[in-house]
């Protein structure tokens, strides 16, 4: 065994290590999916989803690659590790891989503007914090056209930052 130092960079995660604390970020990941996915000349914008949008499985419009799609989503998900603000709406959106169509991925769009303004954005737990844990959860019922199925959620937070 050798010591490399503190751990800096792993699997695309990027770590910094103070004395405030530790720093878990993906930017140089981000990046890299808005490059290969042409949004990284993208307009930003506040939020990865439109309120109260409603995609279904076949609402008329045309078929889009769905290996590009399901490529984009994958990436994505390995996203979430460090951006949970994006997990409900990568969670949406990945429903319909089967067969992806243009307003799926105009859902995907808006996540991917969405990631451009908030690239720098990660998680940062804090060193002597307070210990407090705080969990989420919520859930809907029969939402969801195309099966019925209902969506459910949680997020628990040690001090501020995000666990589970």
């Amino acid at each position: 065994m050798s010591d490399l130092g503190l751990l800096s960079y792993y699997l695309g995660l990027e770590v910094i290590q103070g004395i405030d604390g530790i720093k878990i970020h993906q930017s140089r990941y981000a990046k890299r999916i808005l490059e290969e996915s042409g949004m990284w000349e993208c307009n930003s914008t506040k939020y990865p989803m439109g309120p109260g949008l409603k995609l279904m499985k076949d609402d008329g419009s045309t078929c889009v690659d769905a290996t590009e799609y399901r490529k984009t989503i994958g990436c994505l998900w390995y996203l979430t590790h460090t951006r949970p603000d994006l997990a409900y709406s990568v969670g949406y959106a990945s429903r319909y891989m089967q067969t992806p169509k243009i307003t799926h991925l105009q859902a995907v769009k808006q996540i991917l503007m969405y990631l451009k303004g908030t690239v720098d954005v990660g998680i940062h737990y804090r060193r002597n914090g307070s210990n407090n844990l705080l969990g989420f959860s919520d859930s809907s019922f029969s939402v969801d056209p195309d099966d019925g199925k209902g969506t459910t959620g949680l997020v628990f937070y040690f001090d501020d930052g995000p666990i589970a």
